[in-house]
């Protein structure tokens, strides 16, 4: 006896054996679904057997729907009661599952009448569906008087929820070493190289200030820098470049996002005032560099005040802003905006060179003036005149005044 023992000891401490190890995991895959019964009162006197279904709807990798009996679901073991199951309706074998039947309290006091196999010890376990159609649930799911007459049923409606939890079993082994991964600090690491100027190949004199660069990392992130650099007729000695008709700060901002993929913000970068944004979007859109201008335009969208919509439709307008426009008009166009509009500085500029756009206004006018709204009361109207001086439809030097009734 003592010489097995010692043997099972010897077997167990023995360095150079081999051991494995793995834990299989039972959990369940949780979803819900609501069933709203309206009409109550009309599905009475279906007759025992026949029922209303709820949507398909899926968990755990299966088709489930509910089964609402009126008139129980047979007329020996239900008989003044409702029914209710839930059914597998795709296919499936031996699939074991948790079930909770929710009626829900419509008074509000939340006494919602629930079936459950949650959170509570079952001695047989989980339920087991054995094909496609078997279902679970009760026969006497609720006594039809008493629910006639109580907080379920309210406006001839019922609400019912139900949860299936679909039991899965996973096998985990040991984990093999898992060393932590850092973020990426790409953006970062290209920052510091344009910060740094390390191995800069060309300068830009912009005003009296001077910034290093990369011509690889320019012609990669835009197509303009692309054929500037390495284009056919591009100088390969070229190794200075005078910017005109751009601020310095600006440049800053452009040349920091080609570096990160990062809008600048737009008071630390830019300072105060959505002017800056404008010149940087500007910008973008002459060194193409088509995501710093969608991101402008994005921004400027969200700022835009009755003051500065007419100057940033314009600005839209003359970048081929497509989205930034559409904003600007429905804007503009509001019944609430146009009177302040047409009082703006900016208006006076559309009006007196952008023809299209104010034809463009006037269409939009209509649209929203043609959208049906309760709460519009057309006895309270204004007139408001839109001046041109200047053709809308080609026949020039004819000025027009346009009247809309909004």
């Amino acid at each position: 006896m003592m010489a097995d023992s010692e043997a099972r000891k010897s077997v167990l401490s023995d360095p150079r054996r081999e051991w494995s190890f793995s834990k299989a995991i039972n959990e369940t895959v949780n979803g819900s679904h609501e069933f709203v019964i309206k009409g109550y009162s009309l599905a009475k006197g279906m007759g025992p057997g026949k029922y209303l279904a709820s949507e398909i709807f899926s968990v755990g990798g299966y088709d489930w729907a509910i089964y609402f009996y009126p008139d129980g679901k047979n007329p020996e073991e239900s008989p003044g009661y409702v029914s209710v199951f839930i059914a597998l309706v795709s296919d499936g074998a031996d699939v074991r599952a948790l079930f909770e039947l929710t009626l829900l309290d419509q008074s509000g006091k939340g006494k919602d009448k629930v079936h459950s196999h949650f959170g509570r010890g079952l001695e047989t376990g989980p339920y087991t569906l054995k094909y496609k159609g078997s279902m679970w649930g009760y026969k006497r799911f609720f006594k039809r008087q008493s629910l006639e007459t109580s907080d379920f049923l309210k406006d001839d409606c019922l609400s019912m929820r139900c949860t299936v939890g679909v039991v899965q079993t996973r096998t985990e082994g040991p984990k093999p070493y898992v060393s932590t991964i850092p973020p990426s600090n790409m953006d970062r690491d290209l920052k510091e190289l344009l910060d740094s100027g390390i191995g800069s190949d060309i300068t830009f004199k912009v005003g009296e200030h001077c910034f290093k660069a990369h011509k690889l990392v320019l012609a990669a992130r835009s197509s303009v820098f692309e054929a500037q650099f390495y284009g056919t007729d591009a100088d390969r000695n070229l190794d200075e470049i005078e910017m005109e008709d751009v601020e310095p700060s600006i440049f800053t901002a452009m040349l920091k996002f080609i570096y990160s993929d990062e809008l600048p913000d737009t008071h630390e970068i830019l300072g105060f005032g959505l002017d800056r944004l404008e010149h940087l979007l500007v910008a973008a859109d002459r060194f193409g560099l088509d995501r710093l201008k969608i991101l402008c335009e994005a921004k400027l969208g969200e700022e835009i005040t009755t003051d500065t919509v007419a100057t940033t439709l314009a600005l839209a307008e003359q970048h081929n802003c497509t989205q930034l426009k559409t904003v600007c008009l429905k804007f503009a166009a509001a019944p609430g905006n146009l009177a302040v509009v047409m009082q703006s500085e900016g208006f006076r500029y559309l009006e007196q060179g952008h023809a299209s756009l104010m034809s463009e206004l006037l269409e939009t006018i209509a649209e929203v003036d043609e959208e049906p709204t309760l709460s519009r009361k057309r006895s309270t109207s204004t007139n408001i005149d839109l001046n041109f001086n200047h053709s809308i439809d080609g026949q020039n030097g004819d000025s027009r005044r346009l009247q809309r009734r909004l």
